[in-house]
């Protein structure tokens, strides 16, 4: 029986579950500082996620099958997230010239815009989730969780 409301007992089938559950509940933590600041922009993590990744290979435009392999987590259905991004003028969609099935993603410059603006409340936002652990923490921290996915990547991956 707990002392009070606060101190429950947890229970876990092994430490793997303890160490994933774990992660979970940080993820949902953590998740909700950056969901304010979107939420702002009408934006989720992934469409923020899909700009920063057109940014950084512009001005060249980008397949859309690039993007979907690139992003930090799957998009179930990134036509309609790029469709959203259009939609707001952040983005332009063009076919490969050599390929018509391919199509071809690029920033705009109200994407461009739009990261310039989101940079200081994001920067904020992590302050807030992780700005209370030391340098060599976070490495730390960083160290392990990509040892923790190391042979879940693929092998081609960019967070190997």
């Amino acid at each position: 029986m707990p002392k009070n409301k606060n101190s429950m007992v947890r229970k876990f089938d092994s430490q793997e579950q303890e160490a994933y559950l774990s992660l979970w509940r940080t993820y949902d933590r953590l998740r909700s500082f950056e969901e304010a600041v979107f939420s702002e922009w009408e934006l989720t993590a992934q469409q923020y996620n899909l700009l920063r990744l057109l940014r950084a290979e512009a001005p060249a435009p980008v397949p859309t099958l690039t993007l979907a392999a690139k992003l930090i987590s799957k998009a179930p259905d990134i036509t309609r997230m790029l469709d959203r991004l259009e939609e707001n003028g952040w983005i332009v969609r063009t076919r490969s010239v050599s390929d018509r099935r391919a199509v071809l993603v690029s920033i705009t410059e109200a994407g461009r815009r739009l990261l310039d603006d989101l940079a200081e409340p994001i920067a904020l936002s992590h302050e807030k989730q992780l700005g209370h652990l030391s340098a060599a923490e976070l490495k730390s921290l960083c160290e392990l969780l990509r040892k923790a996915r190391q042979p879940h990547e693929p092998t081609d991956s960019p967070w190997k």
